[in-house]
């Protein structure tokens, strides 16, 4: 159910001395955007959710139907196939800010109310969550954007920086780049393609931020919603999208499809011209 994300490679200085969790304690769900940690509980974790995009999309003149149900589906598969102790929703579960659509206050109700009767549900905010907290059932925490630490790991949704303890545990995860990579086909045609991120922290960005030392690592989730596009780590990036990028040593960076292809090192990939399938 389960496939490994080993660590990155060593190719700078501060991707040395890593003092992260067992890297085999938390792995990808195989063919799927979702983490499973093991420990005293098993945490399922899912990112970027971005329910009601489908109303900003029909703002934009671009009509379809609602995914909700569809996500739902999907989500309470995966719930009944793996029986985690909790789910974690790492941030953009809504989609519309800084207001809330009619579409929004409609179905997030009932989304939540059904994944949290197979489940514990934990929330940590997103960019794109505000009101979530209003339209959340009994028994859903809603976690600050700062981010949580459970079992020596700390989860943040990536827009904003961590709480030093955040950083502290030493193997982070995140989301929010809705991570991807440009590839080409054997016919020039370029497509992209959602990936996990794993690198080793910025031990210069940590110190001059945090002012301590950090050797730790970070995974950068895939966004759960195919409809939200990717940020094509391989590509020139327009603009930093909050601190991930500047916390990560992304040239040092291993990619990961989603069925678990290891694509090598974002550096390498850059260097053979984008990649090729």
């Amino acid at each position: 159910m389960t496939a490994g994300l080993p660590a990155p490679g060593t190719c700078s200085s501060s991707s040395s001395g890593s003092t992260a969790p067992s890297a085999s304690s938390i792995a990808p769900v195989f063919g799927a955007p979702l983490l499973l940690a093991e420990g005293k509980e098993r945490l399922l974790i899912a990112s970027d959710i971005h329910l009601g995009l489908e109303y900003e999309l029909w703002l934009g003149g671009v009509s379809i139907p609602s995914q909700t149900k569809k996500i739902l589906a999907a989500l309470k598969g995966y719930l009944e196939a793996i029986r985690p102790d909790r789910l974690l929703i790492l941030g953009d579960l809504k989609h519309n800010e800084p207001k809330t659509s009619w579409q929004e206050r409609r179905e997030i109700p009932g989304f939540l109310h059904q994944l949290s009767g197979l489940t514990k549900v934990d929330i940590v905010s997103g960019n794109h969550d505000s009101n979530l907290a209003d339209m959340v059932p009994l028994g859903v925490r809603v976690h600050p954007p700062s981010g949580i630490v459970r079992e020596g790991r700390g989860y943040f949704h990536g827009h904003t920086w961590p709480e030093e303890r955040v950083v502290r545990s030493g193997l982070l995860v995140a989301a929010h780049l809705h991570p991807a990579v440009r590839l080409k086909d054997p016919l020039g045609n370029s497509q992209s393609h959602p990936v996990w991120a794993r690198a080793p922290l910025k031990a210069e960005a940590i110190e001059e931020h945090y002012g301590l030392a950090s050797s730790g690592e970070i995974i950068i989730m895939p966004a759960f919603n195919p409809l939200c596009g990717g940020l094509a780590l391989n590509e020139p990036a327009e603009d930093m999208r909050g601190p991930v990028l500047a916390m990560a040593d992304m040239e040092c960076a291993r990619l990961y499809l989603l069925d678990g292809t290891d694509l090598g090192l974002l550096a390498e990939i850059k260097a053979s011209g984008g990649g090729s399938i």
